[in-house]
């Protein structure tokens, strides 16, 4: 089993549950590869050092040029903030290491479209974190809208809605400064991820976006806390989007519905080891939704557990990228999804902000 060396720029949430997943995913998935944690990078050398300690690095640094450079970093985990994502991928790539990118991929629509160039002209392995789409239950049901199970998609419904800026009294900080920590740059990309992943590429949207809390204790919101907004999708597929850090009671708040000529499914991540599956065929009188528990059936979940409904976690879906992501480092192949689907979710992004401007239909520019 040949290792490669792992460097993780940021220690907190992200880099946390990726430091935890490139120790855990050669036990798990015995991959090829095996994982060594050669350095973290933080804001400080303090706090570097003390996460160096607590998840196994060799060593820390507060200066992420350091850990580009490292002869022993072979590949590179972003999980730093949106505005760093483009100078530290551009540098890792000039230095030959293969990077994996938090969501989304740049701070705006040209920090996207120039990072996807540089991924493609590299030749080397790129990944983008949309951990929510690898879950055993939406792996397979993307499956069963492939194999047309519920028929052709004539509309979709999907949300990504939580509340932890819900309470105005809660004080303007980072979340509130630009236009990358809001709701749009920080939750729909996930949402839009799906809506592609299930449905295919998006023709047109149109949107509304709001700040619902517009002045907080220190200062002004200066982006936005809830958007929703029209799609068409390039097969004929009507959608509806809606994203919001407002919504009381919701925790974890990506949830979908499809519905094809045949049927529908529901799916809703906080109760992510089922899903709800309506087959229009046999008695009427019998007719309705049933709940999928997932299983050793289903894509990923044996490896983590021998036991239909026992379940899979967040941390989990973090460890089956970390599969992917050395899998292809070690094929030398493509993988899915890599910076260009990144890309594909900013320009939808881009496009609601100009719809929401111009109040009308905007296409979704390829270019």
């Amino acid at each position: 089993m040949r290792s490669i060396g792992i460097g993780i720029i940021g220690g907190g949430y992200m880099g946390k549950a990726h430091a935890v997943a490139y120790n855990a995913v050669a036990s798990v998935f015995n991959t090829a590869l095996k994982p060594r944690l050669e350095m973290v990078c933080a804001r400080t050398r303090e706090s570097a050092e003390h996460y160096q300690q607590a998840y196994g690095f060799n060593s820390a640094t507060d200066d992420w040029r350091e850990l580009v450079s490292n002869p022993s970093v072979e590949a590179v985990i972003i999980a730093s903030p949106q505005a760093t994502h483009k100078e530290i991928a551009l540098a890792a790539f000039e230095a030959n290491k293969h990077v994996f990118c938090e969501k989304p991929l740049g701070a705006s629509l040209e920090d996207a479209t120039i990072m996807t160039k540089a991924a493609t002209t590299s030749g080397l392995v790129h990944m983008i974190g949309f951990n929510y789409i690898r879950t055993p239950a939406t792996q397979f049901i993307r499956q069963l809208v492939q194999q047309k199970a519920i028929g052709d998609l004539v509309w979709f419904r999907g949300e990504h809605t939580e509340d932890f800026y819900a309470d105005p009294e809660l004080p303007a900080n980072w979340r509130a400064e630009n236009r990358a920590s809001g709701t749009m740059g920080d939750l729909a990309p996930h949402m839009i991820n799906a809506a592609l992943a299930i449905c295919g590429p998006v023709r047109q949207v149109m949107a509304d976006i709001e700040t619902v809390h517009k002045q907080r204790p220190g200062g002004q919101v200066k982006n936005d806390d809830q958007a929703h907004c029209m799609v068409r999708f390039d097969n004929g597929c009507m959608g509806h989007l809606f994203f919001s850090r407002v919504s009381h009671g919701r925790k974890m708040g990506y949830c979908y519905e499809i519905t094809g000529t045949k049927g529908a499914i529901r799916f809703d991540q906080e109760d992510q080891n089922c899903f709800w599956l309506y087959k229009a065929e046999g008695d009427e009188a019998t007719r309705g939704f049933t709940k999928i528990l997932t299983g050793p059936s289903h894509p990923d979940y044996l490896a983590f557990c021998q036991g239909a409904g026992h379940g899979t976690g967040y941390q989990d879906q973090i460890i089956i990228e970390a599969r992917d992501f050395l899998n292809a480092v070690e094929a030398g192949t493509p993988l899915w999804p890599d910076f260009s689907d990144g890309l594909a979710v900013s320009r939808i992004v881009d496009a609601c902000f100009s719809s929401a401007e111009t109040k009308s239909w905007v296409s979704i520019s390829q270019n």
